[in-house]
């Protein structure tokens, strides 16, 4: 482990952290920003993502000398006292721990749907279109994370999942959910249905069937697609859909927080080990 110790602000070695937003940092060097102790165990331990370099506290340093141990010298860590870190993005959100990450060149989404197959059976993806809320996003990544699923695939106008606050919100979800971006989410759902994924679209019409009546262990490969809160999916996407389904919900009350939405259908369509045995 390569240790360096920063005491000036303005020392290059942390301009990538120093005062930039997350759009210019990824247009001007393709890299985000990871913050805060739980993410960083995320992409040290289970993240395809490789970092530039790391930037501590002293505190968080001793915190996290066993998972840094296994970094090796390409990675600096840097280290600087709280109030250096505390200049970089003008409050203490992060606790003394940062990381910058290259990007890298983004997969192809049916190139990724192909490799989940060759994987399994029966996967699980998430197709978004027009999720422009980050929170909603990384949500949504945490859930994935959490409930079988295997990719997300995201259309040109849904959010980015490397946003920092849709890392935080996703857990570091996002940071090792394999993720593919479209430009054509139409041409993208019927590359999926050709691969013999069946279209799911999670709807509030009544005339959809209930999510509570899929048997996970009998459903094959599924592309579950996910539309905004308000406008919810388009006329578009939802004519290629082979089913619509939707949550019961109490009368009066005719949707429910996309993220929570995907956890529900997600969990339905979770299928565990022991049901694959």
């Amino acid at each position: 482990m390569k240790i360096v110790r920063i005491d000036d602000f303005e020392d290059p070695r942390i301009d990538d952290y120093r005062n930039l937003k997350d759009a210019a940092l990824a247009a001007a060097r393709s890299r985000f920003i990871v913050e805060g102790r739980g993410n960083l165990r995320v992409l040290l331990d289970r993240s395809g993502f490789e970092p530039d370099s790391i930037l501590l506290s002293e505190r968080s340093l001793r915190a996290m000398e066993r998972e840094l141990e296994a970094l090796g010298p390409r990675c600096p860590v840097l280290v600087a006292e709280q109030p250096v870190l505390d200049r970089i993005v003008g409050f203490p959100i992060h606790r003394g721990a940062l990381a910058v990450c290259e990007r890298g060149a983004g997969a192809d989404p049916l190139d990724l749907a192909r490799r989940l197959l060759a994987e399994e059976p029966a996967p699980r993806v998430i197709v978004l279109e027009g999720l422009t809320n980050h929170d909603n996003v990384g949500g949504i990544f945490r859930n994935v994370m959490a409930l079988g699923g295997g990719a997300v695939l995201l259309c040109a106008r849904s959010c980015d999942p490397l946003y920092r606050k849709a890392i935080r919100t996703s857990m570091g979800g996002s940071l090792c959910v394999p993720f593919a971006r479209t430009r054509e989410l139409q041409d993208l759902l019927l590359g999926l249905r050709e691969l013999g994924f069946g279209l799911l679209a999670l709807d509030p019409d009544p005339a959809g069937s209930d999510v509570a009546e899929l048997d996970a262990a009998s459903v094959g490969p599924v592309a579950l697609l996910l539309g905004t809160e308000g406008e919810g999916l388009s006329e578009e996407t939802l004519a290629l859909a082979d089913h619509r389904v939707r949550i019961e919900m109490s009368p009066g009350v005719d949707s429910l927080n996309v993220s929570v939405a995907a956890a529900i259908a997600l969990h339905r369509l979770w299928v565990q080990p022991r049901q694959r045995g």
